[in-house]
């Protein structure tokens, strides 16, 4: 078995997610610096859940996460969390973003997100070693 492979009590797992998440309006808010300070931001979150951040990357408008979590962790609790606490400290770290950007409401987000499954194993893989 790969040594890539988390332990858990009862488990061994390596699950992954891609997620992206879209700033409110799909307004251009995301510069260098906040950039910067949102990675922080999602890596220390993530920890708090036992979980990592493998890869980071965004655009102005949208982040993308690529994140390793335990089984026992459900994502779309972990994601709410994520844009939660990422909006709270990003809105209080600049407040001119709202001004700027939402029309004065307290945004970052969209309410939505996307999230897909992200593993290294192929179905035919799998029916091979099923087999």
């Amino acid at each position: 078995m790969s040594s890539n492979y988390r332990k858990g009590f009862r488990s061994i797992y390596k699950l992954t997610a891609h997620i992206v998440l879209v700033t409110k309006y799909r307004k251009k808010a995301i510069n260098k610096e906040r950039l910067e300070r949102l990675k922080l931001i999602f890596r220390e979150t993530l920890e708090k859940w036992e979980c990592q951040l493998l890869d980071f990357n965004s655009e102005s408008d949208h982040c993308h996460l690529i994140i390793e979590f335990k089984p026992d962790v459900q994502l779309s609790k972990l994601i709410a969390n994520l844009k939660t606490v990422s909006s709270r400290l990003i809105r209080k770290e600049y407040p001119e973003l709202s001004e700027q950007y939402f029309y004065g409401k307290p945004y970052f987000w969209t309410g939505a997100y996307f999230v897909a499954s992200c593993g290294g194993v192929t179905v035919e893989q799998l029916k091979a070693y099923m087999n």
